[in-house]
């Protein structure tokens, strides 16, 4: 059986944002600010103009050719062995995602039930995820649009909230809150370098909106409904991003904002709300489960894709009766659960190793779909209606911004343990796509 064409645009529209909107925002926002302080919400307009391009050249290349997903189009620009290593690559971007969202989860559910351990309370989200992902597309697709529509709802209200305390519409206890931006070290406490220093994380944070490159094999007129439902992401996850942390920002001192909660429950609990600390709490449940919700379709998708090609074992494309690629969603649920252990061993020190990861791969991901967009423009047989502006030139320095940062990355000394584990990766990805390729031409 085949993969079934019953996502529809607004299931689309609300798993791009879901994808995205997840610990990034909620839990990594207290690392971004630390690094840069309030300035850090230009990180996350120069990673939104990135985002933008990544996304505009998905939809011009489903445009140009219809049926073909994300992975397919690295592959008819630059063959196997590169689609194997980006392919393979990508499932353990997402894995790697998907545990740090059911760890994230069990953090939150900390604040509720503080004597359980964090990696049992990561394990009962693990198997929720999982119970989700063996229902058909259609009810995943349902599931995760009202998941991710619950997460969004909440960030307005908080918005509303935050905006009413910060201009004195809401009464609080007197503090004049906007000295927050100019006071403990002022708007810019580390500079330029530490905007750039926090892009890394904040790409991380961005990384899940590509997903949508994968659903076009299970969407109906998918070269018709992507540009639209592109053209209203990109502004509604950056301002989703930007927004929340100048309230945060305003409402707590930056340099106060600690990693043990979530910076949205520090604020409504500092500024005195604690029942809407509560429920916040429960939307941050939500949203980072409606994450690692995603992240299983992504990795699973592209693990059919893979064994479609004849880069992954055939029985990973076995399609079941109700539409589901159950090898795939098997393989990925186990690797889930065991990831949860992660938390038993190194609860303190988990986040700071695992966020730094997906960020390098998003950036690899991000940096190959830009240039099989700038290689298959010429091979188009006509030019789509909607296209990148400013070829080839916007998408070359979108390419050349998302390696300097990899480069940066690399040698960074807080990211020398992730690194290593990233470039391990890739160069056991590299040496089996060659045996792979070799393996091949033999048979």
């Amino acid at each position: 059986m085949e993969l079934q064409k019953r996502l529809l645009p607004r299931h689309i529209r609300l798993m791009a944002l879901g994808g995205a909107i997840g610990t990034g925002i909620f839990k990594g926002t207290s690392e971004t600010v630390s690094i840069a302080g309030p300035a850090v919400i230009f990180s996350y307009l120069f990673a939104g103009l990135l985002l933008l391009v990544v996304m505009s050249a998905i939809a011009e290349m489903a445009i140009a050719y219809p049926g073909v997903n994300m992975k397919g189009f690295i592959h008819k620009a630059f063959g196997t062995n590169v689609s194997f290593v980006i392919g393979w690559l990508y499932c353990f971007m997402w894995l790697v995602v998907c545990v740090i969202e059911v760890i994230a989860a069990g953090s939150f559910l900390q604040y509720w039930f503080p004597s359980m351990s964090l990696w049992s309370l990561s394990l009962i989200s693990a198997i929720f995820i999982v119970v989700i992902n063996f229902m058909n597309v259609k009810n995943y697709g349902e599931f995760e649009f009202w998941f991710a529509g619950i997460k969004i709802t909440m960030i307005v209200l908080f918005l509303v909230l935050g905006a009413g305390i910060l201009f004195g519409i809401i009464p609080s206890d007197g503090t004049d809150y906007m000295q927050n931006y100019v006071q403990h070290q002022g708007f810019f406490p580390h500079g330029w370098s530490g905007v750039f220093s926090a892009l890394l994380v904040v790409i991380f944070s961005y990384g899940g909106s590509e997903l949508i490159g994968l659903t076009l094999t299970e969407t109906k007129d998918a070269e018709k409904v992507l540009p639209k439902v592109i053209k209203g992401v990109i502004w509604r996850i950056v301002l989703f991003y930007t927004l929340p942390i100048l309230v945060i920002c305003g409402l707590i001192p930056w340099n106060e904002i600690g990693n043990q909660a979530s910076p949205f429950v520090q604020v409504l609990s500092a500024v005195g709300f604690k029942g809407a600390a509560h429920i916040m709490n429960f939307v941050l449940i939500t949203a980072v489960l409606s994450a690692a919700n995603s992240g299983i379709y992504g990795c699973t998708r592209m693990l059919h894709s893979l064994a479609a090609e004849g880069e992954a074992p055939k029985l990973f494309s076995y399609v079941s009766k109700n539409g589901v690629p159950l090898y795939s969603v098997i393989l990925s649920s186990i690797v889930l659960i065991g990831g949860t252990f992660v938390a038993y061993f190194s609860p303190d020190r988990v986040f700071g190793y695992l966020m730094a990861i997906p960020g390098f791969t998003v950036s690899v991901v991000w940096i190959s779909i830009c240039l099989a967009q700038l290689k298959l423009r010429k091979t188009y047989t006509k030019l789509p209606h909607f296209k990148v502006w400013g070829f080839p030139y916007v998408t070359s320095f979108t390419a050349i911004a998302l390696t300097i940062s990899c480069v940066a990355f690399a040698f960074s000394d807080q990211n020398r343990a992730s690194i290593f584990l990233c470039l391990g990766i890739l160069i056991i990805l590299i040496l089996c796509s060659v045996f792979a390729g070799k393996k091949q031409k033999v048979d």
